[in-house]
């Protein structure tokens, strides 16, 4: 046995730093929660887990774009529906001034209702908006000819995944309706067809914006399922095993216990060694 160096000691002592060593990484583990803390604790496993993050975050920023995106549809769309609903209170107003029961001061009194309805569609129509974005008067049509590219919505988390959404144009739609005189009985079964027309237009209007609606909610349910899944991903990758790290911890720190009764014991063997001989 050697008495100068302890051999046995060193041993017990290098593996009570191990130990240590792997007490103290299930601390930091248990602590945070992560399993990755460094790249040093998995240079692959941080560099995948950070483009996942990068990925979760973009998806996350889009589910809300998107869901801006549902809003200003609706907007829209509820702005048409009062359109469609005065359009349609219009056409009782011409065909009831079409009549012949009435005369031209009747329907004068009817051109009035008439006037102050279409006066409001276009004031509405023009001035719908979303967050100060026009939605109805034709600036977000898709039209590049005159320089008009519709509404872009950034749906995803790349550069490439976006949605441009033609939105109508209902003060062209409507223009039929401008100069609608239904103070004669000509004149209002002249203008019955025109709202007819304006009706369709509108109607048309309405079914894009419904379709683009439909389109964005489907999108919306895409990019969460997406979301889901990544995260869950990155939970593997980088999270902590909390029941393993919990026993890690134990197991170490019981180690550690032994390996301090054990070291304890190799120093005192040493000095019961040295005295036997001092006796000598």
């Amino acid at each position: 046995m050697y008495i100068q160096t302890n051999i046995m000691a060193s041993n017990i002592l290098r593996n009570y730093q191990m130990h240590q060593a792997s007490f103290a990484r299930s601390m930091e583990r248990l602590s945070t929660g992560y399993r990755i803390n460094r790249a040093a604790d998995d240079p692959a496993g941080l560099a995948i887990s950070e483009k996942m993050r990068f990925q979760i975050n973009g998806m996350k920023q889009a589910s809300r774009n998107i869901q801006d995106g549902i809003s200003l549809v609706q907007t829209a769309e509820g702005t048409m529906n009062e359109v469609h609903a005065m359009l349609q209170r219009m056409n009782v107003l011409a065909n009831q001034a079409a009549n012949g029961t009435y005369d031209d001061t009747q329907r004068a009194m009817l051109q009035l209702e008439f006037n102050q309805l279409r006066e409001e569609i276009f004031s509405i129509t023009g001035g719908a908006n979303f967050n100060g974005i026009p939605l109805l008067n034709g600036d977000k049509s898709l039209d590049p000819d005159n320089n008009k590219h519709g509404l872009t919505l950034q749906v995803g988390s790349g550069a490439g995944d976006t949605m441009v959404m033609d939105m109508p144009n209902v003060l062209a739609s409507l223009s039929g309706i401008a100069d609608l005189d239904i103070s004669t009985a000509e004149g209002a079964r002249g203008a019955l067809q025109s709202l007819k027309d304006a009706v369709n237009n509108v109607s048309m209007d309405r079914a894009k914006l419904g379709a683009y609606q439909n389109r964005l909610e489907h999108r919306y349910n895409y990019v969460m399922n997406n979301i889901e899944n990544l995260t869950a991903a990155e939970s593997r990758i980088r999270d902590a095993d909390m029941a393993e790290e919990m026993t890690t911890m134990i197991r170490s720190q019981m180690m550690m216990q032994v390996s301090t009764s054990l070291l304890a014991q190799a120093n005192a063997m040493a000095r019961n060694i040295l005295k036997l001989l001092e006796a000598i």
